[in-house]
C-alpha cells in the first residue's frame, strides 16, 4: 500500500489533484477539505488510500492522516462507498464530522446529498464508539475570495465531477453567490452540497 506521496502539485481542482513525484503524475481523488488545505501550495505531502475495483484502480488523497482514517471508517460502514465517503468529508470537515458522529447527530448527516436516514443512523451506530469528539471545536472557514466567475466555474465543475447535473449545479451556485458574493470556492461547494 502507498502511505503517502510527496511532490510537486501539478494540478489542483476541488475534487482531484495531480502530484508529480519522480517524473510520474499521480491522480488523486480528493475532498473539498483536502483541496482547501493545498490551495495555493506548489508542493505537498498527501496521504493516500488505494481503492482497487474490477474496472478501476483509484487513489484517494488526504491532507491529514486523520481525514484518511475517517475515510476508512466511513467506507467500513455498509452502504457507504468511497465516493459517498468523499462527499461526506467534503460537506463536513473532519473535526466537525467526528463531533456529529460522537453526538449521534444523524440529522446533520442526512443533510448531505446521498445520505438517507438509514445510512446516517448506520454511520452513527457503527462509528460512534470508534471516534473521539474534538473539544472546543470552532468552525473554520476559508477567507480566500476569488473572482466571481472563477468561483462559479470552479464550483460548478467540482459539483459535476461529484456526479451532479451541470444545470442544477449552476443554478445552485448562482443562487448562493447572489446571496453572498464574496465566498471562497470551498464554501460555495459546501453550501451547494446542502441544497442539491
Amino acid at each position: 500500500m502507498i502511505e503517502y506521496i510527496r511532490g510537486e502539485i501539478a494540478e489542483l481542482a476541488p475534487t482531484r489533484m495531480i502530484v508529480e513525484c519522480g517524473g510520474i503524475g499521480y491522480e488523486l481523488n480528493i475532498s473539498v477539505t483536502t483541496f482547501s488545505a493545498f490551495n495555493h501550495a506548489t508542493e505537498g505531502k498527501v496521504y493516500v488510500m488505494e481503492v482497487i475495483r474490477e474496472d478501476a484502480h483509484l487513489l484517494y488523497g488526504f491532507a491529514t492522516r486523520e481525514e484518511r482514517e475517517l475515510f476508512l471508517l466511513l467506507t467500513s460502514v455498509s452502504g457507504v462507498g468511497p465516493n459517498t465517503a468523499r462527499m461526506i468529508l467534503s460537506s463536513l470537515p473532519p473535526p466537525e464530522l467526528v463531533n456529529v458522529i460522537a453526538s449521534a447527530d444523524d440529522v446533520s448527516l442526512t443533510a448531505i446529498k446521498g445520505i438517507g436516514s438509514k445510512t446516517a443512523q448506520r454511520i452513527v451506530v457503527d462509528l460512534k464508539n470508534k471516534v473521539k469528539p474534538v473539544a472546543g471545536l470552532a468552525a473554520g472557514t476559508s477567507t480566500m475570495a476569488g473572482v466571481r466567475t472563477e468561483t462559479l466555474e470552479g464550483a460548478v465543475a467540482a459539483l459535476v465531477m461529484l456526479g451532479f447535473q451541470k444545470n442544477m449545479s449552476q443554478k445552485a451556485v448562482e443562487s448562493i453567490l447572489r446571496k453572498t458574493p464574496a465566498q471562497s470556492i470551498e464554501q460555495v461547494i459546501k453550501d451547494a452540497l446542502k441544497v442539491l
